[in-house]
């Protein structure tokens, strides 16, 4: 680590998951470093019982905040944290950390401290999933069908087999769910067929890969992404024209495998249960209906990354 800079932000609560990832993040590393640049810092460790509420009680006495786990666990404090305005960062400790990756953080502890010291941020939005008359909080993506099938098989390998998990539960998924979706979006119907719809916020994968183009996590709105076809094959034109707009050989030519809409206000209504996700959280039991809003403007990232290379 650089001779640190004088703090921007002399107080920050740390909030750990311990069972995110490998248990290996430098979490007490990257304390220690703001702690030697005379920052004052608190750490709690999340429970099986406590709620992101609980945890970010009494946040109006620092000047930060640090959430360090998995995607579910820093975008459900980024959710709660909202109120109290406070600029977060998103510290990467889980297994595939694609809230980081798009914005395209540093993932060792000395580095995450100097962005941290430096105090860069930048405002973005966040949004609300509703399914049963619950509400959750996310920061990237949301989805009912195919991805959420994939991310609820890997489930039980991630620990082992870490983001490798998800390809083998692709390989599960050579001829996925079919249903008819009804979607709603900003109180207009639109009816389509596939495998799975997203709403997105953020619009990479993991290397930073684009999903689709022109997501934009600052536009106060959410980008619906409907995964077409009748098997996982039919998403490999997408896949790679993906990859050569994030070579850079070109733009982005996504093929007829996904279809796009933007909306503030989102419904989607599909013909049979399906499995559904929020930033890689599985909901319990497969939903046939759920909604989404854009909360805009909600949450000041640390990040050195300018609005542009967030934008796909």
């Amino acid at each position: 680590m650089t001779s640190a800079p004088a703090p921007v932000f002399i107080s920050v609560l740390i909030i750990v998951n311990p069972k995110s990832g490998q248990g290996d993040s430098g979490i007490e590393q990257f304390a220690q470093y703001l702690q030697d640049a005379q920052v004052r810092v608190e750490v709690r460790e999340t429970t099986p019982d406590g709620t992101s509420d609980d945890y970010v009680q009494g946040l109006e006495e620092f000047d930060a905040l640090v959430g360090a786990g998995g995607d579910g666990t820093v975008s459900s404090l980024a959710c709660a944290a909202r109120s109290f305005k406070k600029p977060y960062l998103p510290y990467p400790a889980g297994t595939a950390n694609l809230i980081a990756q798009n914005m395209d953080l540093p993932t060792d502890p000395p580095a995450l401290a100097d962005l941290f010291l430096s105090g860069q941020t930048v405002t973005l939005d966040l949004a609300e999933l509703e399914v049963g008359g619950k509400v959750h909080g996310f920061a990237m993506l949301a989805g009912l069908g195919l991805d959420a099938a994939m991310i609820r098989d890997s489930e039980h390998t991630k620990d082992r087999l870490g983001v490798a998990a998800c390809l083998a539960s692709a390989l599960k998924q050579l001829h996925p769910q079919h249903a008819h979706f009804k979607l709603t979006l900003d109180g207009e119907e639109v009816e389509v067929e596939g495998m799975g719809v997203m709403v997105a916020n953020f619009g990479m994968a993991n290397y930073r890969v684009p999903i689709t183009g022109d997501v934009s996590p600052a536009d106060g709105k959410l980008t619906v992404i409907v995964l077409k076809g009748t098997s996982i094959a039919a998403l490999v034109p997408a896949l790679l024209g993906s990859l050569r707009a994030k070579l850079h050989l070109g733009a982005a030519d996504l093929g007829d495998s996904l279809e796009t809409f933007e909306a503030t206000e989102v419904g989607v209504h599909a013909s049979q249960a399906s499995p559904a996700q929020y930033d890689g959280e599985t909901l319990e039991g497969d939903v046939e209906l759920l909604k989404a809003r854009v909360l805009p403007a909600a949450v000041r990232y640390f990040t050195s990354t300018v609005l542009k290379d967030l934008t796909t």
